[in-house]
């Protein structure tokens, strides 16, 4: 009587993901995205009438970020270090942007529809928050949440290979 085989999966294990400093860098580099990406929003939005040419840049930003928030809450580890090259970038643009901002405040400039100091305000938050994340970012990154071990189930009731030789 011949013995059937029955072709068995391997068990991937991600040991690193596992642990709760992974696990809480995870959620704080997700929150941290997502809150920047509504923060630059609001300050598209509330700009919109005198940005010049760069609400599409803020808009696909915020896409961008919303997206890199969803792959890393699905442990992609990949995006990590793109997420801190925008925010160095993005912190940049907040540090050009925040004076600005304050400046329009005076008399004699067309006014946004939110109030050009709380946009500067809004700018100068924005910028900390864009280091918090590239730091938290670069933090993730070296946890290794990509290590996967593959492990085999030993069932009983399947018999083992015949040996060979």
């Amino acid at each position: 009587m011949a013995q059937e085989y029955v072709a068995r999966e391997p068990i991937i294990e991600h040991p690193n993901r596992d642990k709760a400093s992974s696990k809480t860098m995870r959620v704080v580099v997700v929150i941290m995205l997502l809150i920047s990406a509504a923060l630059i929003l609001v300050i598209t939005l509330g700009g919109w009438e005198v940005l010049q040419g760069l609400t599409i840049l803020c808009l696909g930003w915020v896409a961008l970020y919303v997206m890199f928030a969803y792959f890393v809450a699905r442990w992609n580890r990949g995006v990590l270090p793109v997420v801190a090259a925008l925010a160095i970038i993005m912190a940049i643009f907040g540090l050009i942007a925040m004076p600005v901002w304050f400046d329009r405040d005076a008399v004699g400039f067309e006014q946004p529809a939110l109030d050009a100091g709380l946009l500067g305000t809004l700018s100068a938050v924005l910028v900390p928050l864009q280091l918090l994340l590239l730091f938290f970012a670069m933090r993730g990154f070296t946890q290794g949440w990509n290590v996967e071990f593959e492990r085999w189930e030993h069932d009983e009731d399947i018999p083992a290979a015949p040996a060979r030789g």
